[in-house]
C-alpha cells in the first residue's frame, strides 16, 4: 500500500532566535509542500529516493522514533518530492512531519496532532541537537499560528492569508551556524541579548493583536522594529537588510529578515496598491521573489 503525504513550508512572521529560548512567535504555512511517499519495503533495509534531498537523517530519525515506540518491524520505502526549493522554508521540519504522518498512515496508529508534534519534534532534535519547534507546529497544524517556546503550546489563530511579498536573497543561510552565532553573542553579552529577547517577545504579542485586527500598519512596523533587533543580534547581513530597506522605501507597511538570517529570504508586508512597486524594488534590488501564499498552508493526506 502506497499512501503520500505533503507538509507545508513555513515563514516566519515575529520572533527569530528569541523563541530558541522560550520566548514565543508567530509563525505561517505557506502553500509550497514537501511530499513523502512510501509503504512497507520487501527489501532487508529501509530505502530512500530523496532526489535533491540530500540529507536523510531527519527521515532516518523519524523513522527511528516510530519504530522504537510502536515496536515496528518492518522495513520502510520513502520517495520524496519537494518545491521548497533552498530557499529556507523549513525543508527538514516538512520531511520529518511528513514521514511521521505517513508512518501514522501506514500502520494504523491514530496520532493525534499533538501526539505527532512531540514525536516529530523529538525526532528534530535527535537529528539536530536543537530547535524550538516552531516550524514542526506549523507544518502539523497550518495557517497562522502563535507558538509558546517554552511550554510548546500552539495557538493557531488565523487562516487567512497575510498581504506578505516574500523575497529570497540569493544565499543559503544555515541554521545552526547562526543559532550558535547567537549563543556566543549571549555567552559574552548576556543582559544586552537578553533584553533583545524580552522586546523581541513583546512584539510577537503585539504582532498577534495586530495581525487578529487586520492592522497592516502596525504590523509593518513591528515587522521594522523585529528587524532592527535581529541586525543587534548579529543575525542579519548587508543583502538582506538592502532587500528590506527597498521594500519600505517602496511603500511596504514593513519588512524583515525571516528564519535564522545569515542568507534565504525576507518578508515584506504590502497593499494591494504598492503592492507592483515592491515587488520591483526587491527584483532590482538582486532580490528572487517567489511566488507563495503565506498563512494558508495545510497538512495533506492523501
Amino acid at each position: 500500500m502506497a499512501i503520500s503525504v505533503s507538509a507545508p513550508g513555513k515563514l516566519m512572521i515575529l520572533g527569530e532566535h528569541a523563541v530558541v529560548y522560550g520566548y514565543p512567535c508567530i509563525v505561517s504555512s505557506v502553500d509550497k509542500y514537501l511530499t513523502v511517499k512510501g509503504g512497507r519495503s520487501f527489501d532487508k533495509n529501509d530505502t530512500f529516493v530523496t532526489g535533491k534531498i540530500r540529507d536523510t537523517s531527519f527521515i532516518k530519525s523519524a523513522i527511528d522514533i516510530i519504530r522504537n515506540k510502536y515496536k515496528l518491524k518492518e522495513r520502510i520505502f520513502l520517495e520524496t518530492e519537494s518545491d521548497l526549493g533552498e530557499y529556507g522554508l523549513g525543508s527538514s521540519a516538512a520531511v520529518t512531519v511528513a514521514t511521521v504522518k505517513l508512518l501514522n498512515e501506514l500502520f494504523g496508529l491514530s496520532l493525534t496532532n499533538q501526539e505527532a508534534f512531540e514525536l516529530s519534534y523529538k525526532a528534530v532534535l535527535q537529528a539536530q541537537k536543537k530547535g524550538s519547534g516552531f516550524d514542526v507546529a506549523s507544518c502539523i497544524f497550518g495557517g497562522t499560528i502563535y507558538f509558546d517556546g517554552k511550554s510548546k503550546e500552539v495557538d493557531v489563530f488565523s487562516h487567512d492569508p497575510l498581504p506578505i511579498i516574500v523575497g529570497f536573497s540569493g544565499n543559503k543561510g544555515d541554521t545552526m551556524i547562526m543559532i550558535e552565532k547567537v549563543a556566543e553573542l549571549k555567552k559574552k553579552k548576556q543582559k544586552l541579548v537578553e533584553e533583545i529577547f524580552n522586546s523581541i517577545g513583546k512584539l510577537v504579542g503585539q504582532g498577534k493583536r495586530a495581525i487578529c485586527k487586520k492592522d497592516w500598519q502596525r504590523l509593518g512596523k513591528l515587522m521594522n522594529d523585529d528587524h532592527q533587533l535581529l541586525i543587534k543580534l548579529g543575525v542579519s547581513n548587508n543583502k538582506l537588510n538592502q532587500l528590506v530597506g527597498e521594500a519600505v522605501r517602496a511603500g511596504a507597511y514593513g519588512a524583515k529578515l525571516s528564519g535564522a538570517g545569515g542568507g534565504d529570504c525576507m518578508i515584506a508586508l504590502v497593499s494591494d496598491e504598492n503592492r507592483a512597486k515592491v515587488e520591483a524594488a526587491i527584483r532590482n534590488a538582486g532580490g528572487e521573489l517567489i511566488n507563495v501564499e503565506v498563512g494558508k498552508g495545510t497538512l495533506i493526506n492523501y
